[in-house]
């Protein structure tokens, strides 16, 4: 028998094996389990290296790279074969069910399905039993080849397929749907596949159109739970129809499984929205409209002095204060660029006097006008303008989320003008300044995104050149802080590459915070016409480079209320000190402290109500107060309080202007305690 050479590729090695002619993937791993896929490329040829099934035979020269489950891509397989086994069973135990798209996505998969009626709580208990017989069974994954026409009789009965196959245009072209949620299903890579669920007979026993790969069988799926039902529309447009999307998770173990339903238990205690209203923090009346938050008096203690502490760091990072009105003449965001290529992100225009304005989308145009206003020399540079710019973006109603994505925002936006040499300098200082902001607020785990242009796409402008010294001089930047750094291919702004700040919260979550981005289209000639005067008297062209240290006030505020599950730490709470008396004649006591320390610029506050001591505790300790000051007979006599701290520690008989003090430095030094 004709043998043929293999690659085999590990993190650490590489092994060239001689196999024989049909070999399969999984042959090459038998001893590995864990192992559930391969990645393979071959090196007679250009194209990139693809997932493919242990079933898959391999060629000469192929080099092979082991997918195990618990990795991102096995992870993804798995999900997407669980999807599988949800979807057969729903057409199991509702045969008239029509599919649509079973995708994995962050941490889990869903599928969508045409019936009739809404799923029920009790409708996914069936379904997940239904599925653990289905998995029981040992189900094969067999992937098929076929054309267009045979797929069509195939899935004759199945109308979404026979949409999505339409979609691919023939089995020599590839296309992709975007679903509203990001999950991009691919509908053809130069052919078109079935999958096929072989029972132990080696019969059908159910199949649909996908591209794949998947786990060998349905038994190498240990755990997995189906969440939730929710409506969606077909292809994540409202004019199509409405169907039901069932949501899941699968995990490489049962421990990782409960490990991350913990995890979703513990973002539910945190969620911003909740806390939101039982701190009485922000609300959104529907009277305003979605997307549009206001701020109730506590939350707004917390965004002044968030902004209050920001623009007195800015000010010492040498950027001088603006400000900008919140719409302007139409005209001026088709020279930024913004309404070629932003405008649907944009609230349409407004008649003004017969003229047409908009709403702004960004800040950054206005100061452009600003730097304009007269003649800059090379001294002056580099030159840092800066605004709390309130800004509006027409968010799709499927995405707004509390105070994370909303239509209406302050973002800490800052603007510098500098020389092409002093770019590198600038997004560092930039870079870093952001990073201190974050520590400041008691984020201190953070990774970075380098976004860069695809160039095959039209949504960039500017030269090839352009945009290798912007990418070169953000990536060089972004290695030099030692941070890990992730490539963001096609994730640019249209007029330039940029760094983002992902930042993970205290349960491990990852969240966006603010950006740097290298801009050198908006003060070039055909835009703003930006220019200095250089030392040999010659006028030349301005880097402008963006950043907002939080992306937005409202949205960093949200993160930070889910971080410290609104316990915040006593220099941000809207009440530092609550004041509690044991009994009524203890009030005036305890009002005169509060006085003295919001003399002292602490914000205090004392229970008068007719509720019993444990209760005025109980209430601080919701509203997560924290420090109280409690007061009684034997206190006021002495001259003291008991000094309790939000975790329950208390210090009986501590002297009035030593309990002051404590507030006073631990607000001072922004103790996270």
């Amino acid at each position: 028998m004709s043998q043929l050479t293999v690659t085999v590729i590990r993190p650490d090695e590489r092994t060239e094996q001689t196999v024989e002619t049909g070999t399969k993937a999984w042959q090459l791993f038998a001893d590995e389990p864990e192992v559930i896929a391969a990645r393979v490329s071959t090196r007679s040829t250009d194209d990139e290296p693809a997932l493919r099934d242990l079933s898959h035979e391999l060629s000469e020269g192929d080099l092979v790279e082991p997918v195990a489950i618990d990795s991102a891509d096995g992870r993804d397989i798995l999900r997407h074969s669980c999807a599988h086994v949800l979807a057969q069973a729903v057409q199991d135990l509702f045969p008239e069910a029509k599919l649509g798209i079973g995708p994995p996505i962050t941490d889990g998969f869903y599928y969508d399905f045409d019936v009739e009626t809404p799923f029920t709580p009790a409708d996914l208990e069936k379904l997940e039993s239904r599925m653990r017989k289905i998995i029981k069974e040992n189900q094969r994954f067999s992937r098929r080849v076929v054309g267009d026409d045979e797929a069509r009789v195939e899935l004759a009965e199945e109308p979404y397929k026979l949409e999505l196959i339409g979609l691919k245009g023939g089995a020599s072209t590839s296309s992709t749907t975007q679903d509203f949620e990001g999950a991009n299903v691919e509908v053809g890579a130069g052919e078109l596949t079935i999958y096929d669920n072989l029972d132990r007979k080696g019969e059908v026993a159910w199949k649909d159109l996908c591209r794949g790969p998947h786990l060998p069988t349905t038994r190498r799926i240990p755990a997995f739970k189906l969440m939730r039902s929710a409506a969606a529309y077909w292809r994540g447009d409202e004019k199509n129809k409405q169907l039901q999307r069932v949501y899941g998770t699968a995990w490489e173990s049962k421990e990782a499984l409960d490990d991350y339903l913990h995890r979703i238990e513990e973002a539910e205690r945190r969620d911003h929205r909740k806390l939101g209203r039982d701190l009485d923090l922000f609300s959104f009346p529907d009277e305003i409209g979605s997307g549009l938050p206001v701020f109730h008096p506590k939350g707004g203690v917390i965004k002044r002095a968030m902004e209050d502490y920001v623009r007195e760091r800015h000010i010492q990072e040498g950027f001088e204060y603006v400000g900008t009105p919140h719409i302007a003449k139409e005209g001026l965001f088709h020279t930024s660029g913004h309404l070629p290529y932003y405008g649907e992100g944009m609230y349409p225009a407004l008649d003004v006097d017969g003229m047409e304005y908009r709403l702004k989308a960004m800040n950054c145009p206005m100061h452009n006008l600003i730097y304009r206003s007269r003649q800059r020399s090379y001294r002056e540079l580099p030159l840092r303008l800066f605004e709390f710019g309130h800004v509006y973006r027409h968010e799709k109603s499927g995405v707004i989320h509390g105070l994370t994505r909303v239509r209406g925002f302050a973002q800490d936006d800052s603007h510098s003008y500098c020389t092409p040499e002093q770019a590198p300098d600038e997004v560092a200082h930039l870079l870093n300044f952001m990073l201190s902001l974050l520590r400041d607020f008691g984020i201190d785990d953070f990774y970075l995104e380098l976004s860069t242009r695809d160039a095959s796409k039209d949504k960039f402008i500017g030269s090839d050149e352009d945009w290798a010294v912007a990418t070169q001089v953000l990536e060089d930047v972004a290695r030099a802080t030692g941070l890990e750094l992730v490539p963001d291919p096609g994730g640019a702004a249209y007029y330039g590459p940029k760094i983002s700040v992902q930042a993970r919260d205290a349960i491990g979550r990852t969240w966006q915070m603010g950006t740097v981005q290298y801009d050198f289209n908006q003060p070039s000639a055909d835009r703003f016409n930006l220019e200095y005067v250089a030392a040999d008297g010659t006028r030349q062209q301005p880097v402008m480079i963006h950043s907002a240290k939080f992306g937005s006030i409202e949205r960093f505020m949200g993160v930070l209320v889910e971080h410290y599950a609104g316990a915040f730490p006593p220099w941000l709470a809207p009440v530092q000190v609550q004041g509690i008396p044991i009994a009524e004649r203890h009030n005036d006591y305890l009002l005169d402290l509060a006085r003295r320390m919001k003399a002292e610029g602490l914000r205090a506050d004392v229970d008068l109500s007719d509720d019993r001591m444990q209760k005025k505790i109980r209430n601080a300790q919701l509203q997560k107060v924290p420090f109280m000051l409690i007061a009684g007979d034997d206190d006021v006599e002495a001259g003291a309080v008991s000094f309790r701290y939000r975790d329950g520690r208390q210090d009986n008989g501590v002297p009035v202007d030593e309990a002051i003090r404590r507030v006073a430095e631990a607000v001072a030094s922004r103790s996270q305690v």
